[in-house]
């Protein structure tokens, strides 16, 4: 990690243990080397950060384009490692930062749900994630996130201190469709798409809080 990037990697570990008494368990299922996904459930603001403060590796966001036109803003963005996006996420720009990052052996963290969810439930998965996933060779590893809903859901302005909860699944690699991918129709990679979204998401259901020994990074 750069320096800075780590100090505030401790920092907000510090912040999470104080103010949410947060657990984090498997960490260590995060590949040690080479390109990698976290695919999350989606609920709060607080997810992202939460997230890449639970990897042990730097991980890059992704962050609105607009959003960087803001001096003071995009710079803090491109130090922490945000690669811009288009509203809905669906721009080429920001596909090809995506993968970019990837290519070049770091990690990013992706939200299959596209939004957060409005009543903290899991949502259906877009099938945005399943491009990505099938276009790099990453393996993904599925992370769900307890109890950012409840300290910081839609509609809420200061977070309730609750305890958090970030579980890491093991990583899924996919081989057999990005292989079936080269070859098939386009109305069969749409599909392939959307059947790797939704076994992102399958895995993210099946994931459980932790237990009661704390693991960090």
């Amino acid at each position: 990690m750069r320096f800075g990037y780590f100090v505030c990697w401790r920092l907000f570990q510090l912040l999470y243990a104080v103010c949410f008494r947060w657990r984090v368990c498997n960490a260590q299922r995060v590949p040690a080397r080479g390109p990698f996904i976290l695919a999350a459930n989606h609920a709060s603001y607080l997810d992202p950060p939460v997230v890449g403060s639970a990897c042990p590796r730097e991980v890059s966001y992704l962050a609105r384009e607009s959003l960087f036109r803001f001096p003071v803003v995009g710079a803090i963005l491109r130090w922490c490692n945000a690669v811009p996006v288009d509203r809905d996420g669906s721009g080429g720009a920001g596909l090809k930062g995506i993968l970019d990052r990837l290519s070049a052996g770091g990690g990013i963290v992706l939200f299959p749900e596209g939004t957060r969810s409005r009543d903290g439930t899991l949502q259906k998965a877009r099938s945005g994630i399943g491009l990505v996933v099938i276009k790099s060779a990453a393996p993904v590893v599925p992370v769900r996130v307890f109890g950012t809903h409840h300290a910081l859901g839609r509609g809420a302005v200061v977070p309730k201190p609750c305890r958090i909860i970030v579980k890491f699944g093991p990583p899924m690699l996919f081989e057999g469709l990005r292989a079936e991918a080269e070859t098939c129709s386009k109305a069969r990679l749409k599909e392939i798409y959307q059947q790797v979204a939704d076994e992102i998401m399958a895995r993210i259901a099946k994931l459980e809080p932790c237990e009661d020994k704390q693991t960090f990074p």
